[in-house]
């Protein structure tokens, strides 16, 4: 019996080591560095850099960081939250076409994502701006006060969030939605069920691995997005990518910066490890 000298997963794994291991081992080995006078990084190591993100640094205890990083987490678990919600109508809007109705449901659905973030994020400022329509109609809905604007605020990140990061999740509730089986909703309505008691005991049980991916994928980047909240919240909304930006680049404290990615890194896998098991005891 001849032997295979050469193993095909050899090369997956090796880039997979090469360019996604290696280099987070490198950002939580610069972590326990310190900050040299000019930023450098230099010896001893540390664990100071993960205090500061804790919120103890040499005045004593500042909540300041582990305010950013609740604020964080909150603003990407309610994006994800409020993506599945807006998802699931959409889902269900666009499995209800006919073949060619849906093929043009799911290309109008990915449209936004044809143009760069960063001009959408733009184009946002523009719509929540003291002369766009949406301030105007928030005006006339006693939403906000004639001499304010929706930009910059907390509500304009918000906004912003959930329609970009929308498809992410009505992609895969799309999915599970079109892989129902009817015949159980046309069964529970034969046995008198309602339209509450159909979705939940009929719908909801099937499309539920759909609904805790699209979260996920929402979640996930999410909570490291520095760009809408930089440009749409202003000095009010600070979020762990604001906070990473700043120290890669005008502080030029890499070793802080370095113990906030990997925190977020650990969050992001966290996030993961909860969605996994959600989906084995509920799948």
């Amino acid at each position: 019996m001849q032997r295979r000298i050469f193993n095909p997963t050899a090369i997956p794994a090796l880039w997979l080591i090469l360019f996604f291991v290696a280099p987070l081992l490198g950002v939580v080995w610069v972590s326990f560095l310190s900050r040299g006078t000019y930023g450098e990084l230099e010896f001893p190591l540390t664990f100071e850099n993960y205090k500061r993100v804790a919120g103890f640094g040499l005045l004593g205890f500042d909540p300041l960081y582990p305010t950013i990083l609740g604020r964080s987490v909150l603003t990407a678990a309610t994006t994800a939250a409020l993506c599945v919600l807006c998802s699931l109508p959409v889902a269900f809007f666009i499995a209800g076409f006919s073949r060619r109705g849906k093929l043009v449901g799911l290309t109008l659905l990915i449209i936004p994502f044809w143009t760069n973030l960063l001009v959408r994020t733009y184009a946002w400022q523009i719509l929540l701006g003291p002369q766009g329509w949406l301030t105007k109609l928030a005006t006339a809905l006693h939403l906000v006060n004639p001499d304010e604007a929706l930009y910059p605020s907390n509500v304009a990140v918000m906004i912003c969030l959930v329609c970009d990061y929308l498809p992410f999740a009505a992609l895969p509730i799309y999915a599970s939605v079109e892989r129902t089986n009817r015949e159980l909703v046309e069964a529970a309505r034969d046995l008198g069920a309602g339209a509450w008691q159909t979705f939940r005991h009929g719908i909801y049980p099937q499309i539920r691995p759909g609904m805790l991916a699209g979260a996920a994928l929402v979640f996930l980047p999410a909570t490291g997005q520095f760009v809408i909240p930089d440009l749409l919240g202003g000095a009010k909304t600070v979020l762990l990518g604001n906070l990473l930006q700043q120290q890669f680049g005008a502080s030029r404290d890499w070793p802080f910066g370095a113990a906030i990615a990997t925190v977020t890194i650990a969050i992001v896998l966290l996030g993961l490890w909860i969605q996994r098991r959600f989906m084995r005891r509920f799948v």
